[in-house]
């Protein structure tokens, strides 16, 4: 699909996807199967490795999968509606910044990492396959599921520029630099050795 698209088609993909995008399936998940309250556990994020805290493995594995879901199904829709890939684009950006900033919850929301993968699986699968391995390496050395994002995340957009995929490096690059800034707290506790590491319980 070319990019043609004008700036109220891509307003408009961008509201959609942050619509959806701000949906905060954790915090809905864990509430609806007696986990409490997500805000109050652990790091206190909506995200699927806070859900993973709470025990709950099942509940972590659908979190992610909707979370990641919902930048894909953005993508999709929008580009089919518009048929542009450049409203994919536009709307699993808008599905990323929806998740991290979701008005539902005053603004504060997840770290996007789900939803960053999501968007990208629709967007260049080839770089979504690179993100998956360099996370799962980095997981698999360290077990600190920040320092896999972090890494994954700046992986992906030099993939997708690598293949010649401008638009989507160009996007995930900014989407990349919102992950790292709100891990900012997690960059700190890696840095002193007290990040807690992938499994472990509130």
């Amino acid at each position: 699909m070319a990019l043609t698209l004008s700036p109220a088609e891509a307003g408009l993909a961008l509201v959609f996807g942050y619509l959806l995008g701000s949906i905060p399936f954790g915090l809905l998940l864990t509430r609806a199967f007696g986990a409490g309250d997500l805000r109050k556990i652990g790091s206190g994020n909506i995200g699927a490795t806070n859900v993973l805290r709470t025990g709950r493995k099942g509940l972590a594995a659908a979190t992610l999968l909707l979370d990641a879901g919902k930048a894909g199904v953005a993508y999709v829709i929008a580009a089919l509606m518009l048929g542009d890939s450049g409203a994919g684009l536009a709307a699993a950006a808008g599905a990323f910044l929806g998740h991290l900033y979701p008005v539902w919850l005053g603004f504060k929301g997840g770290k996007g990492v789900a939803t960053f993968i999501g968007g990208l699986i629709a967007a260049s699968w080839p770089a979504a396959l690179t993100f998956a391995v360099v996370w799962l390496g980095v997981a698999a050395t360290t077990r600190y599921s920040s320092a896999s994002a972090l890494a994954a995340s700046v992986a992906a957009p030099l993939a997708a520029l690598a293949l010649g995929e401008k638009q989507v490096a160009f996007t995930f690059g900014i989407l990349a630099a919102l992950v790292w800034i709100k891990h900012a707290a997690n960059i700190r506790r890696l840095a002193s050795g007290t990040e807690p590491r992938i499994g472990a319980k509130a």
